[in-house]
């Protein structure tokens, strides 16, 4: 039977001291034992309480709390293993019900809610958007997030780069956003923060201590694997997936970040604040503008700079892409200038070359003036490289050179017709027919191939002929036939 229940026994109490109902009526009334209702009442002694029966469990009960104390995690099933091997005959049934009874409870951690001062901190991080498709494949999309502490105002931008050089750049800009700069950036410990950390002592990333420096902030980091201590941009970035990267479609960095800006104002800035329900997010931003630090004047450079080797066709490299340079730099090393929107190749103080940025891979980005003047270079190399070959051959060619300078067709056009009569005629043939020419005073290139065939037919060699071989037929040594193997019918 069940203990009467709390109301029962306050009407038992009831009925004996208010009325002065005795003992018996009051469990004949109620139809309780009357032992039960003396007890309640006291007036007769309590039974003494039973004693536990023994269970199975008793002579492991310490080995069992031992072990949850050393690892407080362990499962049930793992410890009705152990059991068995040392002599336990029950059920992992059993053993689960008193191990709920007696494991040791993760202890709670109790957290002190603190409100910065105004103008005090920032805090930074970043959110993982999804992956958007770039020329030659496909690159990640990351969000980055900073919050006024104080204030709960925020700003971001869309980057396709967490290296340190963009985590600085962005800083910068959300300085100019907010119109200045707090006394304390707080970060998570990413790599492009943090370089090496072992408990208090903390090794910034050089970058990113130069541009605080410059900047006149603090960098401070968080607890490791305490998300608690930047709860705001970590609520912030929570809102912003909520309200506004929910059911949207960013289509690329400059994109989202005009969608992201008009957000920002027209409804993040707009909210009620957390604590100071009475205002808004803009309202108190605007108390706390005037307590930011001013921005430095100029604002710290942010670009990524470093050398790069000029390759042979005039090309330098950033990430997979190549951006092209005039061909007078090639093989020379020159100073690479890069941020998110441009990149810029310098020599000493001049600029030879500038891009816009690509976040594609192995993409080639040329500018059509440097491939032009490539071109003239080769065409008037190869048009060098047959003159000589023709001087060579037959010096008195240098005669007919100075009559084509004087006037007439294309130079380069006349020089490709004479070497394509000294491959089909040959060196001797060519060379006499060009003094024969030169003696004679004429200039005409159909005078040489007329003079060339003549010679032909008097040393009665065979009429050459010009057959053009595809470009992907490579030349091979022929192998003949065993004439034995012809039949002779």
């Amino acid at each position: 039977m069940s203990p009467p229940s709390p109301d029962t026994c306050a009407e038992i109490v009831r009925l004996h001291f208010g009325e002065h109902w005795k003992a018996g009526t009051i469990a004949a009334q109620l139809g309780l034992h009357p032992d039960v209702v003396r007890r309640i009442l006291g007036l007769g002694p309590e039974r003494p309480p039973m004693e536990p029966r023994p269970q199975l469990l008793d002579p492991f009960r310490d080995f069992i709390a031992s072990t949850l104390a050393s690892y407080p995690t362990l499962r049930s099933t793992r410890l009705y293993d152990m059991l068995r091997d040392r002599g336990f005959r029950g059920s992992v049934r059993t053993v689960r019900l008193y191990v709920a009874t007696v494991r040791p409870q993760k202890h709670r951690e109790v957290f002190l809610h603190t409100e910065p001062m105004i103008g005090e901190q920032a805090q930074v991080d970043w959110a993982y958007v999804g992956k958007i498709p770039v020329p030659g494949g496909e690159r990640a999309l990351w969000l980055f997030v900073i919050v006024l502490s104080y204030s709960r105002a925020l700003w971001g931008e869309f980057v396709l780069d967490l290296s340190v050089q963009s985590l600085c750049r962005s800083l910068v800009r959300a300085a100019g956003a907010f119109g200045g700069i707090t006394r304390q950036w707080l970060f998570d410990n990413p790599k492009t923060v943090v370089i090496e950390r072992c408990g208090p002592a903390v090794r910034f990333h050089p970058t990113l201590l130069s541009l605080a420096a410059d900047m006149r902030a603090q960098p401070r980091l968080c607890g490791v694997r305490q998300p608690q201590h930047k709860g705001r941009v970590e609520r912030a970035i929570r809102y912003l997936r909520d309200r506004f990267l929910a059911g949207r479609t960013i289509l690329g960095v400059a994109d989202g970040n005009a969608q992201l800006a008009r957000f920002i104002a027209d409804v993040a800035h707009v909210r009620p604040h957390p604590v100071l329900a009475q205002r808004s997010v803009g309202d108190v931003f605007a108390e706390e503008q005037s307590r930011l630090l001013s921005l430095p004047n100029p604002l710290p450079a942010t670009d990524l700079v470093l050398p790069v080797q000029v390759d042979t066709q005039a090309f330098v490299r950033l990430d997979t892409n190549r951006y092209s340079v005039p061909s007078d730099f090639a093989g020379r090393t020159l100073s690479l200038v890069a941020d998110d929107r441009r990149v810029r190749v310098i020599d000493g103080s001049s600029e030879v070359a500038a891009h816009p940025r690509s976040f594609g891979r192995r993409q080639i980005i040329e500018a059509p003036e440097h491939r032009a003047a490539l071109l003239r270079e080769r065409k008037a190399a190869l048009e060098l490289k047959g003159r000589d070959r023709l001087l060579t051959v037959a010096p008195d060619f240098s005669v007919v050179l100075e009559r084509w300078a004087k006037g007439g067709p294309s130079l380069g056009f006349l020089v490709s017709r004479a070497i394509r009569l000294l491959d089909l005629y040959g060196n001797d043939t060519f060379t006499t027919a060009v003094a024969e020419i030169v003696k004679r005073g004429l200039r005409d290139i159909s005078a040489i191939a007329v003079a060339c065939d003549r010679i032909r037919r008097d040393k009665r060699h065979p009429v050459p002929v010009d057959i053009a071989f595809p470009a992907h037929l490579d030349d091979r040594d022929i192998t003949p036939h065993d004439l034995e193997t012809y039949d002779d019918k």
